[in-house]
């Protein structure tokens, strides 16, 4: 693959896979990097710094650095969270103390001894650090706790608070709510490790799995006895199920080369919706038949795909895609073939179905949670969309463009309330300090 504003060939870096990792992110770079950006990979002569490279233990975590086309990752150092990269050291976070300790690039190992920039940074969820580092001799940082907790909140279509559910909690993934009504099932990052976890109408969370390799993007079956989600636990996310009672072992359900994630488990039981991401292709939407284990695409493109759902009768999905050149959401019949309808006017992601099928829900770009209605001819099958109508803007948290982004908010069957997760009122963030032309003792 190349790149047609710079002219250069994307090569891997190393990869860590099996033994427990989380996975590779936030990759940095030392000397030698091409493009405009801090992030950019290096180029073949000098390494590039892989960020964290794992989150699942004290024994995997830390911060790896590699060669450019290299097979594997040399371990530099335990950290809390991801490495920059500055002035020939390196900025990282242990025990929540922001250290900078020399780098020697060509032999990719430290030297000397670490240097004490603050104490007390955070480093949040998804292992990213409250500081930040530039080429001049800049350090950006802010001390305190971390301020990413968010709150289950139920709301009314008006966005009249209703019921809290349960306390704030750090770093909470997604939630689903069981068909019951009664529990949310989540994935949230404690102490560095991704599980899933389950919340009651009391506000108690429990965990669901405890493996010390990642769990994510759990969702529901329909008779609510089970619940799927994807694991590292072999490498690859691939894709699991567990009963919700304890029973039994963990299944596996879908293996491939590919990274996958679920979004939605039909009405019937027999499908699963998930998102894949191929090489060639991208994300896509795919589809796992549970009565033969076969797999095939629902949505397969050049562009990006995802948060699949089906319509209550399973006949159709709405899912959020960017071929118009930003994200809107589209219906299009299951498991095809069939011309999509956009429902979307002005940009929109996170759809959901009401019970019955009668309307959509979506966030629109702008963070409002929108509503359509929609009717769709039994006869034709052509789709009748209402115009979207603003019900009200929650306080969701973090980036919802971001690359796995999933639907921050819940619908009741009835589509009269709505389970957010909300960031509290009363969060707010520490200032931030400014060392300017920080030189490092040699």
């Amino acid at each position: 693959m190349t790149s047609a504003a710079w002219s250069s060939t994307v090569t891997p870096i190393g990869e860590l896979t099996g033994c427990g990792f989380a996975g590779n992110g936030w990759p940095g770079s030392t000397p030698g990097r091409v493009g405009p950006s801090p992030v950019t990979i290096a180029t073949r002569t000098s390494p590039a710094l892989a960020g964290v490279a794992a989150v699942t233990g004290e024994k995997s975590r830390g911060v790896y650095i590699s060669s450019v086309g290299a097979s594997v990752k040399q371990r530099l150092i335990d950290a809390d969270g991801a490495a920059i990269y500055s002035l020939g050291h390196l900025l990282f976070v242990r025990q929540g103390t922001l250290f900078a300790q020399k780098l020697n690039s060509s032999r990719m190992q430290f030297e000397g001894k670490p240097l004490l920039v603050s104490e007390r940074v955070p480093v949040d969820g998804v292992n990213l650090g409250a500081f930040s580092a530039s080429d001049t001799g800049s350090i950006a940082y802010r001390t305190g706790t971390v301020e990413d907790q968010s709150q289950f909140v139920w709301f009314d279509r008006t966005g009249k608070e209703i019921q809290k559910l349960g306390p704030p909690v750090v770093f909470p993934g997604f939630g689903e709510l069981s068909p019951d009504g009664r529990r949310v099932v989540l994935h949230r990052t404690v102490k560095g490790n991704n599980n899933i976890w389950l919340l009651d109408a009391r506000g108690l969370l429990t965990p669901f799995t405890s493996d010390p390799s990642a769990e994510n993007f759990p969702i529901w079956a329909p008779d609510g006895r089970k619940i799927a989600f994807n694991s590292n636990r072999t490498g690859v996310f691939d894709l699991y199920q567990k009963r919700v009672d304890g029973s039994g072992t963990m299944d596996l359900l879908l293996a491939t080369p590919f990274v996958k994630s679920p979004t939605d488990w039909s009405f019937d039981g027999r499908f699963i919706l998930y998102r894949s991401t191929d090489p060639k292709s991208g994300k896509d939407i795919w589809a796992l038949d549970l009565s033969n284990k076969k797999t095939f695409p629902v949505v397969q493109t050049s562009f990006v795909e995802k948060n699949g759902q089906f319509s209550p009768d399973g006949k159709w999905i709405a899912y959020e895609s960017n071929e118009s050149g930003r994200f809107e959401i589209y219906i299009q019949p299951f498991p095809g073939p069939g011309e999509k309808s956009q429902i979307s006017l002005n940009g929109g992601i996170h759809v959901r179905w009401r019970g019955d099928g009668k309307e959509l829900f979506y966030i629109g770009l702008d963070g409002g949670l929108m509503a359509v209605s929609v009717r769709i001819d039994p006869k034709t099958q052509v789709i009748e969309a209402g115009p979207p109508e603003l019900l009200f803007r929650p306080r969701l948290p973090g980036n919802l463009l971001q690359d796995n982004s999933r639907p921050q908010y819940m619908v009741s069957r009835d589509g009269q309330r709505f389970l957010v997760n909300i960031v509290p009122e009363t969060s707010s963030a520490s200032p931030i300090n400014i060392i300017f032309n920080w030189k490092p003792k040699q």
